[in-house]
């Protein structure tokens, strides 16, 4: 083992290595670019859909309305009680 390490470090390394450092920084430079332009269509999207919600929320022309609860908790006319003693 040790005359394989010693061998191996007497060896001159790989001329692709002196290369590798433009490629990470290239890689990242992209990676960068590509972040950013995200950041800008996830912006504009979030723009987009709160002007719609604006522009649809100004459009109702009656006022909002809370619907009937269709929970089985909740209290209605039908309520045993209410049946039972009619005031």
């Amino acid at each position: 083992m040790d005359d394989m390490l010693k061998r191996l470090g007497e060896t001159p390394p790989p001329t692709a290595l002196s290369q590798i450092d433009d490629a990470i920084i290239k890689a990242l430079s992209v990676e960068q670019r590509e972040r950013a332009a995200n950041s800008r269509i996830l912006s504009a999207a979030a723009l987009v859909a709160l002007g719609l919600g604006f522009a649809g929320g100004s459009v109702s022309s009656s006022p909002a309305q809370a619907a009937p609860s269709l929970s089985p908790f909740a209290t209605t006319a039908l309520a045993p009680s209410d049946l039972l003693d009619p005031r």
